[in-house]
């Protein structure tokens, strides 16, 4: 009998343990290990944040659902990683540390024959100073933070049907940020639900990025075919931007937050200030700090785990000159190099290198977005290391077989910018691949034939149905299974 244990239960976690589970049945042991009590559909945090879902629409218990497919369930959190065992066990196991079950702050060693490393990111507020909402700014990262960020903007709503003008500012947090496209939703469906109740003559909206051009989301941006020509994605970001009354600042390093004000760097080493009476900035993400030890008890975390948290895998982490990048840099099977029975899915692996050109401040301060790796990558990710763990444990051989890297893996993305039956809207936006091939796409890095962007009502319609089939897939409704990532 084979054991699999999944640190984490988000999207990449949550693919690849009820999948095992189903290629494996009863005959083989899947094990989750994730600190929540819930799963929860992270693209609708946006309309949580602007009123227009409950968090209960979101999310749904994982013990109901782990229990109903078979699948051992442990809510807790993974503290260490052990591949070669101890004097005590032949094999790898993980500590972790309980968080629920009536056992918190219990510890438990558990061993497996598998490890799958899908823990996501660490929401680093602390890398910014008064960042965070716990201090002076909202989120979107969770759906706890996005009802308080709803919360606090209809304290601003109010205000502003009360004659007081409010001043908006949206965007990244930390020089470093990723998810420009989470924020850049959720300016849209602020700037739409104040707009619904005609007060945007009251309200200074500002979008604030580390992006060198707007539009870059973090993938370099993208020429897009659009409408029968081909432009930029930045030119369509400015566009919704413009259409929407929305100032921005580009190129800016958010490095200190106070109560109503946001001190930042652009690259030209220019110091500048924004005064806000709502903030909504995304942080950077890190690994969660997980350790990993050899069998004498010797630390060797940075063998496993690169020095941002997330764990190493198939890619070629050689530092290179970004002229030198290659698409070939990164993995495909999301193996730890030096131990073959771990994997790392999702944002829990560590990418050779970003997407983004590498941007620095006059004054040596590193400001781009990192790599994302959220969404459809996740998903795809979590499937892949699924099917070659299956694979493994039936045949007995190490075969591989399955890849997916997202220098191979086209990506689509559709960003709300309204929610309504009539009058929402939305730009659907379809990339291959996720990261750019300069050798086999010379000209715009990608295949223009499936690289498209469209704006509209059908996009919110799509996203509204992407909504509700990714929960029936994740609930295990009847042919889950057959749903794509």
């Amino acid at each position: 009998m084979a054991k699999i244990v999944v640190l984490g239960a988000g999207i990449s976690g949550h693919t690849a343990s009820t999948l095992l589970k189903k290629k494996l049945g009863k005959k083989h042991e899947v094990v989750v290990v994730t600190p929540n009590t819930y799963y929860h559909w992270i693209p609708s945090n946006i309309w949580v944040g602007v009123g227009r879902m409950t968090v209960d629409q979101i999310r749904f218990r994982l013990d109901k659902r782990y229990q109903k497919a078979g699948i051992i369930f442990k809510q807790a959190k993974a503290v260490s990683i052990h591949p070669e065992g101890d004097n005590e066990l032949s094999k790898g196991f993980v500590t972790i540390e309980y968080t629920g079950q009536d056992r918190v702050g219990q510890t438990e060693k558990v061993d497996y024959d598998f490890l799958v490393n899908a823990t996501g990111p660490k929401l680093n507020f602390a890398g910014t100073e008064g960042l965070g909402p716990d201090k002076f700014t909202e989120s979107v990262c969770t759906y706890g933070h996005a009802a308080q960020a709803w919360e606090k903007l209809q304290g601003c709503i109010t205000k502003m049907e009360n004659g007081e003008k409010q001043k908006i500012l949206i965007g990244v947090g930390h020089p470093m940020s990723t998810c420009q496209g989470a924020a850049f939703e959720y300016i849209l469906n602020v700037a739409f639900e104040i707009k619904k109740r005609k007060l945007s003559h009251m309200a200074e909206i500002k979008w604030i990025t580390n992006e060198f051009e707007l539009g870059d989301f973090g993938m370099g941006g993208a020429y897009i075919k659009r409408g029968g020509y081909i432009t930029q994605t930045r030119t369509l970001a400015e566009s919704f931007l413009r259409e929407r009354n929305i100032s921005w600042i580009k190129r800016a390093g958010v490095t200190k937050i106070e109560e109503g004000k946001v001190h930042f760097e652009t690259l030209d080493g220019t110091a500048g200030e924004e005064t806000f009476d709502f903030a909504m900035l995304i942080p950077s993400f890190t690994g969660h700090g997980i350790k990993a030890f050899a069998k004498d008890g010797s630390d060797m975390t940075d063998k496993i785990f690169a020095p941002n948290g997330f764990m190493k895998v198939d890619a070629d982490y050689t530092p290179k000159p970004f002229e030198q990048w290659s698409a070939e840099d990164w993995p495909s099977t999301y193996q730890n190099p030096d131990y073959g029975n771990i994997f790392a899915a999702g944002i829990a692996f560590a990418p050779p290198h970003a997407i983004s050109k590498p941007m620095t401040t006059a004054n040596g301060m590193k400001a781009f977005p990192a790599p994302p790796r959220t969404g459809m990558p996740s998903g795809v990710t979590g499937k892949v290391i699924a099917q070659n763990i299956a694979d493994w444990v039936k045949t007995g051989k190490p075969l591989m077989k399955h890849k997916a890297s997202m220098a191979k893996m086209g990506a689509a993305c559709i960003v709300s910018a309204g929610y309504g039956m009539m009058n929402g809207a939305a730009a659907t936006m379809t990339v291959y691949p996720i990261v750019q091939d300069w050798e086999k796409y010379p000209e715009f890095g990608r295949d223009i034939s499936y690289t498209i962007g469209e704006a509209g009502l059908a996009g919110h319609w799509l996203k509204w149905f992407m909504h509700y089939m990714f929960l029936h897939k994740a609930k295990g409704y009847p042919f889950w299974w057959l749903l794509p990532e």
